[in-house]
């Protein structure tokens, strides 16, 4: 009997040396004081993973409300840009006539504040016209130094016809009409007759009395200047 308790003793020794090795470092704890330790770790273990879930959630979150504002930011930007091209789209006659009003009040406000004479050239084939100042003596001769302003008047604008004062119109073998503005105001008179996209008529007036250019609507009558002979006084 004797030899076998001490192998077994010998036997049990080692297996608690071995036990004692493989366990981790941690302190020692007995009981409930052990129990609860577990409990702690694995509350942490527990708190970190839920911290982290939801920390990624967050994250998931917040990007899918960037890409839905962004989204409807885009939306009201095709819209906004869809009114205003619209918007355009209707008033392209009104802007455009306004555009040649102002060059020619352009020509007549320059040429009174100055000693230089003004010229704008309505071509009628090309529908478009051009402001320049008169530098040289030949009158027909448009220096590229000279062009003050360029432009088409557009598919929503055009000219239909030009009458000045001493009643000589543009026709067929008359496509140019120029309008000359000094300092003592402008040397004819007479109407720009333009025709929006519906085909109405709209008259730039041009007066020798007054500076002033107006945009009427219709094919206006002017009042033509007087002989000599027809003035009372």
């Amino acid at each position: 009997m004797m030899p076998t308790l001490k192998a077994q003793t010998r036997i049990d020794a080692y297996m608690r040396k071995c036990v004692k090795v493989a366990r981790p470092s941690w302190p020692c704890f007995h009981g409930r004081q052990a129990r609860a330790t577990v409990r702690d770790c694995t509350s942490v273990s527990a708190h970190t993973c839920v911290h982290a879930s939801v920390h990624s959630h967050a994250r998931a979150f917040t990007l899918i409300e960037m890409v839905v504002v962004i989204l409807v930011l885009s939306l009201f930007v095709i819209l906004t840009m869809m009114n205003l091209f619209g918007l355009l789209r209707k008033n392209t006659f009104k802007v455009q006539a306004r555009q040649f009003v102002s060059t020619m009040q352009m020509a007549a406000s320059a040429a009174a504040e100055s000693e230089r004479r003004y010229e704008v050239i309505i071509d009628l084939t090309e529908q478009c016209y051009t402001l320049r100042q008169i530098t040289s003596p030949d009158l027909s001769q448009v220096l590229e130094e000279e062009i003050i302003v360029t432009n088409d008047f557009g598919a929503n604008c055009q000219v239909f016809y030009v009458l000045f004062d001493d009643l000589m119109e543009t026709d067929e073998d008359h496509q140019v009409a120029k309008f000359r503005a000094g300092h003592a105001g402008w040397q004819y008179g007479g109407k720009i007759v333009l025709l929006d996209e519906m085909e109405q008529p709209y008259s730039v007036v041009v007066s020798r009395m007054s500076r002033v250019v107006t945009l009427k609507k219709g094919d206006v009558e002017f009042m033509l200047p007087k002989a000599k002979d027809e003035v009372l006084f």
